[in-house]
């Protein structure tokens, strides 16, 4: 291909001959999914005037009240809150929070801390911001192991019967870890509920959906949330998220981003019914090619001499792909070279710059359809030691590739590589 070196080629060449057999065991959990939502859709009658906008107060909308049906019956929970009023994944997670806490609870994160954009809504005592602290609701958190597992010795020490809801991030963040799989989150549901069984379990499942053929509420998790723009909005859903899980709590959290006695009875949603349909439709295959992505990426950057997590043959349970650098110049001329690659915004260079929610200095490349649409190919990475670029999403295989091409090539006409 004209504009790429013969040995970024080469080593791109080698990488798609490697991952063949984990591609075709990808293929495989695709399928499930995709059977999985299409039977769901059939099971609740999906039919075009489901597809209907709704306006004002939107009462008895009933393509809104069948996508809840659907989403709950895809990840098998009680009941699903599924809308576009939800402005992002943290407005999702937030209100979720906010919804089933209360003064004088404790919200307690066992997987670390969690990521930088809910530092905020933790807050601290007197913030005046409305933060969780602000009214009164306590936070205490567990660093994981050195082998990046749940230190159970450190969470049976701090767990108390304040302790309202235990937090888990299925991915991982801006962390040197491995996301945590399916499995894995129902362990820790398991062992939470026989340490204290008042606790509720809550996952930010972000990243996660579809990546393995379960789902965390599947598992014993009691409440879970993500965002819309990344996996199950299938690359189509124009905003949003979804929270799903035990109904009473569901509830809750509805009463939380409307009003108390209102909950999930109201809210136009204004000709994107169709959008959220058909992005639910779409995501398993869509995740599968952005995965498909990664695990070439994976083994691309390892042949160029880059430490990769996860490595191209370990089991994927999220969309990320993380690389280590050596410096910021690595770093910035990685993202600034999938920049390159999209198909909006080609010309812009990204620069580092202190962007809201973040505690430093914050680099992103994001030539996506959707703003801020992290299943669509984009990559972003704090600008702080250790130095690592977190890539995501890939509407296809293809434009996934050509970013890792890119990125090395960026890299290669700077004489990093």
């Amino acid at each position: 291909m004209a504009g790429f070196a013969e040995d970024i080629l080469q080593a791109a060449e080698a990488a798609e001959l490697e991952i063949q057999e984990a591609v075709r065991a990808l293929d495989r959990v695709v399928d499930h999914n995709q059977w999985k939502v299409i039977q769901a859709f059939q099971r609740h009658q999906v039919s075009d005037f489901h597809f209907a906008g709704s306006t004002g107060y939107a009462y008895n909308d009933r393509g809104r009240e069948v996508l809840d049906l659907v989403y709950a019956d895809v990840f098998g929970a009680e009941a699903a809150l599924v809308r576009p009023h939800f402005a992002s994944g943290t407005h999702t997670l937030s209100t979720a929070l906010f919804g089933v806490l209360r003064p004088g609870d404790e919200l307690l994160y066992i997987t670390g801390r969690p990521y930088d954009t809910l530092h905020k809504v933790i807050g601290q005592p007197g913030d005046g911001t409305g933060s969780l602290a602000d009214f009164g609701i306590t936070y205490g958190e567990v660093a994981l192991s050195e082998t990046g597992d749940v230190d159970w010795a450190a969470v049976e020490a701090v767990l108390t019967p304040r302790t309202k809801v235990v937090g888990i991030q299925r991915s991982r963040g801006y962390d040197w870890r491995s996301s945590f799989s399916v499995a894995q989150i129902g362990e820790m549901a398991a062992r939470i509920k026989e340490l204290a069984p008042q606790a509720i379990v809550f996952v930010d499942n972000c990243y996660g959906e579809f990546t393995e053929a379960l789902e965390p509420t599947q598992l014993g998790v009691d409440l879970m949330a993500g965002s819309l723009i990344k996996n199950p909005g299938g690359g189509l859903a124009e905003t949003g998220g979804y929270i799903c899980g035990r109904r009473e709590l569901v509830e809750l959290s509805a009463y939380r981003l409307t009003a108390p006695g209102i909950g999930g009875e109201v809210g136009a949603m204004l000709g994107t019914t169709r959008g959220l349909y058909q992005g639910l439709f779409m995501a398993p295959h869509t995740v599968g090619q952005a995965i498909k992505g990664s695990i070439f990426a994976a083994s691309v950057f390892a042949r160029c001499g880059f430490k990769t997590k996860p490595a191209w043959n370990e089991p994927r349970t999220d969309l990320i792909q993380a690389v280590a650098f050596d410096g910021p110049e690595h770093l910035i001329a990685f993202v600034q070279g999938i920049q390159k690659a999209a198909a909006v915004d080609s010309h812009v260079v990204p620069e580092p710059w202190d962007m809201p929610g973040y505690e430093h200095p914050v680099i992103m490349a994001a030539g996506t359809f959707i703003q801020g649409g992290s299943l669509e190919l984009s990559a972003d990475a704090p600008i702080r030691a250790p130095y690592i670029g977190y890539m995501q999403g890939g509407l296809t295989y293809s434009h996934v590739k050509y970013g890792v091409l890119m990125a090395l090539q960026s890299m290669r006409d700077r004489k990093l590589l």
